[in-house]
């Protein structure tokens, strides 16, 4: 195998395929990229059996074959390089790649290639034309609530339902809950019910996100039994589905509140952040509802105190809520800018955060137990 290409493309590519590179498995290949020219294209591949890459790569093939070599070893090399152009050869009997940049000259050694699993192969016959950008920014809507404790697998993914023109994203890590629905202009020819993990969706929107052209080709999925490949502007990202019952998010969202209020999504959010720096060693954040008035206040022992009030159309008896200031600011954060409501019951059951507008996003956080 021999191949000549331009630095900075495959700097550029590198950088993408490596973050989906194993860190941690005993397999040493899985934490290479492979490296794959014959006379159809050349394509850089890296997967942590989880989630798996594949990128086109431009370039002169001088000499088809295929090579694994240390994702970022070769990464940091290529960075290091002093020359706009790049060549890379395999050298068979000392088992090495050898890489030329003006007068660098650099011997990497290869992981085993038969260590290195197959990829699979976007089926068109099977796939489902969605747009892009709403894919992805549903996604990234909900997935901070994704957990990260994979003890509990079934809840590291985003649940994702997809029928006629609705496009519906679902994620929770039994803390908070996001639940967020699209609507697509043109109904889907198929529809697909399926448990992603969010690593995987927050990869996809890197790529979606860093599509440079100036136009946005659609996004092609096919699902199969216990896979999903997505293909977008000839990058495939492929990723196992998630098995288990995930939770049915209509039964764990109240059907009625006590209270409703209506704030400032962008003021109510900026309160919480600056709150929310003397909420320390898992402090709770304080809402004291009041008629008229929000007071949003935290305290850490040892630390400080702080409080800041803002009008609120609130009526009834006093009410005093505790959460988790971190959730709180998530879900502010993933609200659009304009109002807000936020939907009570008592200090001890769930409170629903619900953009006012038509997004369509609910945000359902857990509370914290105050004491007096």
């Amino acid at each position: 195998m021999k191949i000549s290409v331009e630095r900075e493309q495959l700097l550029t590519q590198l950088q993408t395929v490596t973050r989906v590179a194993s860190t941690r498995s005993a397999i040493q290949a899985l934490s290479g990229v492979q490296l794959l020219a014959s006379a159809t294209g050349t394509e850089l591949r890296a997967t942590d059996t989880d989630v798996s890459l594949r990128v086109p790569l431009s370039g002169d093939v001088v000499r088809e074959g295929m090579v694994v070599l240390p994702a970022r070893l070769l990464l940091d090399v290529i960075r290091a390089l002093p020359a706009a152009q790049v060549s890379l050869e395999l050298r068979t009997a000392e088992q090495d790649v050898e890489v030329v940049s003006g007068k660098a000259t650099f011997h990497i050694r290869t992981l085993h290639a038969e260590d290195f699993p197959q990829f699979p192969d976007p089926d068109a016959s099977a796939a489902i034309s969605l747009p892009a950008s709403a894919f992805v920014q549903t996604a990234l809507k909900v997935a901070g609530s994704a957990s990260r404790d994979e003890t509990r697998p079934v809840l590291t993914g985003i649940h994702v339902v997809a029928a006629a023109n609705e496009l519906r994203m679902v994620a929770t890590d039994s803390y908070r809950l996001s639940v967020k629905e699209t609507t697509l202009e043109t109904p889907l020819s198929a529809g697909f019910e399926v448990n992603i993990p969010a690593r995987a969706l927050q990869e996809l929107a890197r790529i979606v996100g860093h599509d440079g052209d100036g136009t946005e080709p659609p996004l092609s999925v096919s699902v199969r039994q216990n896979q999903v490949v997505f293909n977008f502007s000839d990058v495939v990202l492929s990723s196992r589905l998630i098995d288990g019952q995930f939770p049915n998010d209509r039964q764990l969202i109240p059907e009625t509140f006590e209270h409703q209020v209506r704030a400032s999504g962008p003021e109510l959010r900026d309160v919480v952040r600056r709150v929310s720096l003397l909420a320390q060693k898992n402090a709770p954040l304080r809402l004291a509802f009041s008629p008229g008035e929000l007071t949003v206040s935290a305290q850490t022992p040892d630390i400080g105190e702080a409080r800041e009030s803002l009008p609120v159309p609130f009526e009834g008896e006093p009410l005093e809520i505790g959460f988790n200031p971190e959730f709180l600011r998530e879900g502010l954060e993933a609200m659009d800018d304009g109002d807000v409501l936020l939907k009570l019951i008592t200090p001890l059951r769930p409170g629903l955060l619900e953009s006012a507008d038509s997004s369509r996003f609910l945000y359902l956080i857990m509370p914290i137990r105050l004491n007096v």
